[in-house]
């Protein structure tokens, strides 16, 4: 079952730096304008729906202008905790979509009839890498190996 997971992780390196840009970007473009949207909707200590809803265009929009007001005491504290959960939340459908890079079986993507079943020369044990019987690419059946050397022809033969 662990060949699996390390499959799906092999899989998924490749999207690691792309996972990367798309969290950092999505916490720019959404988690700062919520957060200063958030703060700013609270009126006398409560937070009011209806400035939320109208004024969280208008931040999306001017990101520049809202950096510098995270840093703000009022901001802050605001803003790691949805960076938090935005981030949770994020590793979470991460951990989701490696999970479904998981291969059905040991064998997916490995080309059936090739000589991949061999690793770091093993089927030279048997096999010969230099002449005989032609099997896969640099896989031969030596002659003068003692034993049984028949081969059994699996496919169509043309003969005219």
């Amino acid at each position: 079952m662990n060949y699996k997971m390390e499959k799906a992780i092999k899989k998924s390196k490749k999207y690691w730096g792309k996972f990367v840009i798309l969290w950092l970007a999505l916490a720019i473009v959404f988690v700062l304008p919520v957060t200063v949207t958030y703060v700013e909707s609270k009126v006398n200590g409560k937070f009011d729906f209806t400035v939320f809803i109208v004024n969280i265009s208008s931040n999306i929009t001017s990101i520049g202008s809202n950096i510098g007001k995270v840093f703000h005491s009022a901001y802050f504290p605001i803003f790691t905790k949805l960076l938090l959960w935005y981030t949770i939340a994020f590793f979470i459908l991460m951990f989701i979509g490696i999970r479904k890079l998981k291969p059905k079986s040991e064998y997916t993507d490995i080309e059936h009839g090739s000589s991949g079943w061999a690793e770091h020369g093993e089927q030279y044990k048997v096999l010969s890498d230099k002449k005989g019987i032609i099997l896969a690419e640099e896989n031969y059946l030596p002659l003068d190996k003692r034993g049984n050397v028949n081969v059994m022809i699996v496919g169509r033969f043309w003969f005219w």
